[in-house]
């Protein structure tokens, strides 16, 4: 049973639909490989993992967030969703520096990190290590997540999927803030979150 959205919704769009490769770790929420050898993620797994993302940002002032992606397909979701939620977002290249040296002009000092791409959100992840800063990952079945505390299974590489992701984690976390009494109330379309071309 999926509480984030239902079942159709993740299938219509692939969000579920991981990589041909697989990692040690990712292999759990994997429920099944297709013919075309692509792996296929357990969906009811992805909306809890969204669900619970969404509640344990919730427990922090929106200040203290910091929402990543280095992705082009990842950084239209992730600034609307920070301006929804008030929190920061680092999207493009992210500078060494960033979360560790204070004298740096664009220095920042999130309690807890949300990444788009384990793969290429890599010196976001370093850094956040290095500071003991939590770190919430959305990661395909070919990412490798050592380092990371909280993994969503999820498309990351597919706009509509990164859309979709960080829609429902921002309209869970307005209602574990009690900002949003159900979801007909939450006024945004994935369309809102999408990528697109300038």
């Amino acid at each position: 049973m999926t509480e984030v959205f239902p079942t159709e919704k993740y299938l219509e769009i692939g969000a579920h639909l991981g990589t041909e490769l697989k990692t040690g770790y990712m292999k759990k929420f994997i429920f099944k490989s297709r013919k075309d050898g692509l792996k296929v993620l357990d969906i009811e797994t992805v909306d809890k993992r969204l669900k619970a993302a969404a509640i344990l940002l919730a427990q922090y002032k929106p200040s203290e967030i910091c929402l990543v992606a280095r992705r082009s397909y990842g950084q239209r979701p992730v600034k609307k969703a920070a301006k929804i939620i008030g929190a920061e977002s680092v999207t493009g290249r992210f500078l060494p520096g960033l979360f560790t040296n204070p004298i740096g002009k664009e220095f920042i000092e999130p309690k807890i990190i949300l990444i788009v791409d384990p793969q290429v959100d890599k010196q976001a992840i370093k850094e956040a290590v290095s500071r003991g800063i939590p770190i919430i990952a959305l990661a395909t079945t070919m990412n490798k997540v050592q380092f990371v505390d909280l993994v969503v299974p999820i498309n990351n590489r597919g706009k509509k999927a990164l859309a979709l992701a960080m829609m429902g984690i921002t309209k869970e976390i307005l209602k574990a803030r009690g900002e949003l009494k159900s979801d007909e109330d939450f006024k945004y379309k994935i369309e809102d979150f999408e990528y697109t071309r300038k």
